[in-house]
């Protein structure tokens, strides 16, 4: 195989992005060729045929029955991310899928088995990974530098207005897109937290709309339990106009702090577990000192390079498919003890979510006011 042609499915937001990307390699002769592009509006399908120069489809299974295309990027939004890459797999092509690869956990393992019976490459696009700070926390935090981790927190503000939950009829509601804040905005920060941290085993949360006029969560708070004891917090919402994202990783032996680009090191003299009954005095203390991390560059080979390479060098996926699980099981525990007020363990009771998603869908109402805009996020991350 001399290059990767690539379909994008899905081009009116993020999918444009992708289309941008590949067409960009292609034009560096990098081993990629955008051949075809997919999409159910023909406006929007026929203008990113006429700006790509590449032949367009209204329908995702003429496009992979076409023998035009190596490779898929689903692009959809979420609920077709199973059908989509399913079927793609079992006509023989690899698939990169945008997050989160699934609304639901069953559907999420359809996607695993049937990418694991077809031998292709999956991929997800979790570019986060490829950040120098979270390869430098990685490094850090698998190296036990901070011992075993005690006590996780993160809070990810994000910020929308309503004419963004507006500008789609699938937007924000539960039969288009299966949730809110948590499996839109949060995937890429769910998918490095649990990269670094680990996943818990049960987590207990509260979501609501908070200001925002939609049918499912602008705002999320949660506390996480890890399989050796350990708590954490979590929280995200569209409802902040100012982050910083921020990460705290708490270990035996020291602290790793994430602050947006920023990371502090903090290494204890002492464990806390053998510092705490060696001292005998009332406020005995342990130093502690304070060290400013350089995270380093990180990657700057893109998630389509590395599918490419995947694919045609059997190159280690950064980001692989059967990976993506995890922030699927993180949101659909979040929202399921939301509107069971219980605490939910993970993984997921398969039948009882969808049995609540398919009531959720059922109350979904069409929305009135709609303004439909398909652009691509401009500080997304390709």
């Amino acid at each position: 195989m001399k290059k990767v042609r690539i379909g994008v499915i899905g081009v009116g937001g993020m999918g444009g992005g992708h289309c941008n990307r590949a067409k960009t390699f292609q034009n560096e002769n990098k081993q990629v060729e955008l051949a075809c592009v997919c999409d159910i509006d023909e406006k929007v399908a026929r203008e990113r045929s006429e700006k790509f120069g590449v032949k367009y489809f209204l329908d995702y299974k003429k496009l992979i029955d076409s023998g035009m295309c190596d490779a898929v990027v689903v692009a959809t939004p979420h609920w077709f991310h199973p059908e989509i890459s399913i079927y793609a797999f079992k006509k023989g092509l690899h698939v990169l899928c945008e997050k989160p690869i699934a609304v639901t956990g069953s559907g999420a393992q359809k996607i695993i088995a049937a990418a694991k019976k077809s031998g292709k490459v999956f991929g997800v696009n979790f570019q986060r990974r490829l950040e120098g700070v979270t390869m430098k926390a990685k490094e850090i935090i698998d190296s036990g530098e901070i011992g075993e981790i005690t006590r996780t927190l993160c809070i990810d503000p994000w910020y929308r207005t309503q004419s963004y939950y507006d500008s789609g009829t699938w937007r924000a509601t539960w039969a288009g897109e299966g949730g809110g804040v948590l499996c839109n905005q949060a995937p890429h920060t769910i998918d490095m937290f649990v990269y670094l941290g680990g996943m818990p085993v049960k987590i207990e949360a509260r979501t609501r709309a908070k200001i925002h006029k939609i049918e499912v969560e602008d705002e999320v708070q949660a506390s996480l339990e890890y399989a050796n004891g350990a708590w954490g917090c979590y929280y995200t919402s569209t409802c902040e106009p100012f982050g910083p994202l921020h990460f705290e990783f708490a270990g035996e032996k020291g602290k790793l702090v994430i602050r947006e680009k920023e990371m502090t090191l903090y290494r204890y003299s002492h464990p806390v577990n053998e510092h705490v009954k060696k001292y005998n005095k009332m406020f005995a203390s342990m130093e502690v000192k304070k060290e400013i991390v350089e995270p380093g560059p990180g990657i700057s080979k893109s998630i389509m390079e590395n599918f490419r390479d995947a694919i045609m060098k059997g190159e280690k996926l950064y980001a692989p498919g059967v990976e993506g699980i995890n922030a699927v099981e993180f949101f659909n525990a979040c929202i399921l003890s939301s509107h069971t007020n219980k605490p939910v363990k993970i993984p997921v009771p398969r039948k009882t979510y969808d049995q609540l998603m398919e009531k959720l869908k059922k109350t979904s109402k069409k929305k009135e006011a709609v303004k439909v805009q398909r652009v691509t996020d401009p500080k997304a991350m390709l």
